[in-house]
């Protein structure tokens, strides 16, 4: 198992791409600290490993909340004994164009997709340098890369994660630490069916488009935890700054 006796937190682990990530950082040894805004959504996900025969406990968190992200890695660090690995994956988006979006829209999408990932790093960091170094791996976007439309502040606030990713890297792989950032496409998820909610359009129709790349298919859940925990083990213990696309060829 590639994460045999790793402490991991996921951050949005209750649904998605979350929820894939946490079960399979169990599935390959780890114990994971399933963190999300939803604590019943946590827990089912928790309950999901312990009844699998994995180690896991859930905690209920605002991520854009510093003293929540605090109580977090100090709730993980005791429950396991350390932290190594930590996939900052908690997420939102707003399909809006610059006009549209509001400043409290743009600041909330912010809080919890750059703001989160900042919070986390700046506590977490020291519990794995004193543990002899760890894996963080964020969540970015295609879009991130190369924008999109009608979604200023997601791809505003991705564009920030890939970036920061190479700059966390740089200062802390002295420290042990690799930082990677994962950068799915068009994925079937809950948040991404809201996209077509928000845009107001006809949920199939906007689903078909979103499969029309060259594999001709969205991605799933599961392919981009697998993604991850590549990212996290000790299978990439080369790559860091790197910001691995997963889109079944819609960037490339």
């Amino acid at each position: 198992m590639r994460l045999e006796n790793k402490k991991a937190i996921v951050t949005g682990g209750a649904g998605g791409i979350g929820r894939a990530t946490s079960l399979a950082f169990a599935a390959e040894g780890a114990s994971v600290a399933v963190v999300d805004l939803n604590a019943e959504a946590a827990e089912a996900v928790a309950e999901e490993i312990r009844a699998a025969g994995g180690n896991a406990i859930a905690i209920g968190a605002d991520v854009s909340s510093e003293d929540d992200i605090i109580r977090v890695v100090a709730t993980a660090n005791e429950a396991f004994d350390g932290i190594d690995v930590v996939f900052n994956n908690a997420g939102i988006i707003r399909r809006t164009t610059a006009v549209e979006t509001t400043v409290e829209e743009w600041d909330r999408v912010f809080g919890v997709n750059v703001r989160a990932i900042f919070l986390m790093c700046k506590h977490v960091v020291p519990v794995m340098k004193a543990n002899g170094g760890g894996s963080i791996v964020n969540t970015g976007s295609g879009w991130g890369l190369k924008g999109g439309g009608q979604a200023i502040s997601y791809c505003a606030s991705k564009g920030a994660v890939v970036n920061m990713t190479r700059a966390l890297a740089i200062d802390h792989g002295p420290d042990g630490i690799r930082v990677n950032s994962v950068n799915p496409g068009d994925v079937d998820t809950g948040m991404l069916r809201d996209e077509a909610k928000q845009l107001g359009q006809d949920q199939a129709g906007f689903l078909a488009e979103a499969a029309e790349r060259p594999l001709n298919r969205m991605g799933q859940p599961s392919e981009i935890a697998a993604a991850v925990v590549w990212l996290a083990s000790d299978d990439a213990s080369y790559v860091t700054g790197s910001a691995l696309v997963v889109d079944g060829g819609g960037i490339a």
